[in-house]
């Protein structure tokens, strides 16, 4: 691949790219505010597993590595430009492991160890070289990371030093995962689709596209900061909502941590593997809170309605873990 020198121009922007790219970033934004208003229980839906919320997430997820895809041809298809290159490479990774040290604090039985922004990093290098390669392989490759996760998955990459890969049965506990397998694939497809449109007549119409009106410069502005908007927007929807949930439902806060520490504490003590306990449990504290539950579970006294509802949650929740077999008692 031919490698930029000083002499070598910026290339332009396609203002339609940054007003994708706000979209996507507006979408998180609001998909975060409502999984969080669900995690302080102020949104009766679980935003983590419901199917609408999980597929807007995934549709959000898409969209963001399709445009990683898009950016790398754009930026750097003719030449890299390195400096360019790995100064938002540093930009990104740096943003990845502030996330990871922030999450580790905050939610340590569930931190971002590979999230987007590190598949964006890692992403990013692993698609330097189909920059240039023979449309045919990009093709190839791309099949190959999204199919084989559909035909293949061991055990092995439950674990957390290997579910960075994909392949997994059970994910470990996770506020934010992002695998090389499938995923690596859609930055691909984002390399394929721009090189064929830059080889179209189609670039020269998307090139005319801008941003007018108050709501597309907003986007578009939105777009080009996005990697600013995703890192700072989390502290700040936190930052204002739990001070509200710690006032407005203290004791509901309390009793979810009191639940879950003894749940953890007792699925531990017998046997199951800490991480695989995170899921029992917040599985387990879903469906008490789901069904009003609470009562039976302080008093001890467990209609046999209650009873049947306490049972098939437990199954539930078992078989989220071990989809084969059921959790020890």
């Amino acid at each position: 691949m031919t490698n930029a020198d000083a002499t070598t121009p910026k290339p332009p922007r396609f203002a339609i790219v940054d007003i994708a790219r706000g979209v996507a970033i507006v979408g998180m934004v609001v998909y975060h505010f409502f999984w969080d208003l669900s995690y302080l229980r102020f949104f009766p839906v679980d935003v983590g597993y419901d199917p609408g919320w999980v597929a807007f997430a995934r549709t959000l997820l898409a969209s963001f590595l399709l445009l990683v895809g898009v950016g790398l041809v754009l930026g750097h298809g003719r030449a890299i430009r390195w400096r360019a290159f790995w100064k938002r490479f540093a930009m990104v990774a740096t943003g990845a492991l502030a996330i990871t040290v922030a999450t580790f604090f905050a939610f340590p039985d569930s931190f971002v160890y590979f999230g987007v922004l590190h598949a964006i990093a890692l992403f990013s290098l692993m698609a330097l070289p189909f920059l240039r390669a023979p449309l045919w392989l990009v093709v190839a490759v791309a099949a190959i990371f999204i199919g084989l996760p559909l035909v293949y998955s061991d055990p092995m990459f439950d674990h957390k030093v290997w579910s960075w890969i994909g392949f997994w049965v059970v994910p470990p506990p996770a506020n934010d995962l992002v695998p090389v397998f499938p995923w690596f694939g859609v930055v691909l497809l984002g390399v394929l689709a721009t090189r064929l449109i830059l080889a179209s007549s189609l670039a020269e119409r998307l090139a005319t596209i801008t941003a007018r009106g108050p709501i597309l410069r907003s986007l578009a502005l939105a777009g080009r900061w996005s990697l600013v908007i995703y890192l700072v927007h989390q502290p700040l929807l936190l930052g204002v909502l739990y001070p509200f949930a710690l006032w407005l439902q203290p004791e509901i806060a309390s009793r979810n941590g009191e639940f879950l520490g003894s749940c953890q504490q007792t699925c531990t003590e017998g046997g199951t593997p800490a991480n695989l306990c995170v899921t029992y449990c917040q599985c387990g504290l879903e469906g008490v809170q789901e069904n009003d539950l609470w009562n039976a579970i302080y008093t001890g006294r467990v209609s046999a309605d209650e009873q049947a509802k306490l049972d098939a949650q437990n199954r539930l929740c078992s078989a989220l873990i071990y989809p084969e077999a059921p959790l020890p008692e």
